[in-house]
């Protein structure tokens, strides 16, 4: 009798966990790469990555870093109830001249991808070459 409450037990614990494991954030980028193109040294840095929480469970990003201090992220501070959108926006120093290749990395309670990895890229032109090119 004793072994059959314990694996009773075992069952119904394994079936609440399961249950449980159901209502979870998920998180999709409309796009995981913003492509800034050819811009020219100074011009507006701003550009925003707009994802969809398309899981049962509000979604909390707990935080946004870039690969390094030319690239600043800034997160949304509310949780993204789900089927909501949010953003996260990216400002790039365009002080900087020559190419874009940055990685900003999210974490958030997203159940299947905690941890994910955005990318931006294009390149920063000097007025002056960007005006021969036009």
């Amino acid at each position: 009798m004793k072994k059959i409450m314990i694996i009773l037990f075992i069952g119904f614990l394994g079936t609440t966990l399961y249950a449980q494991d159901t209502n979870k954030a998920q998180i999709k980028f409309k796009s995981e790469v913003v492509d800034y193109g050819e811009i020219a040294k100074g011009s507006d840095g701003v550009r925003q990555f707009e994802f969809t929480n398309t899981g049962n469970a509000p979604l909390v990003i707990s935080r946004v870093y870039s690969s390094c201090g030319c690239t600043i992220p800034k997160k949304p501070e509310q949780p993204i109830a789900p089927g909501e959108s949010g953003v996260i926006e990216v400002k790039y120093d365009t002080k900087r001249v020559g190419p874009i290749r940055k990685t900003i990395t999210v974490t958030s309670n997203a159940g299947d991808t905690p941890t994910m990895a955005i990318k931006i890229k294009g390149t920063v032109l000097d007025k002056s070459v960007l005006e021969k090119k036009n």
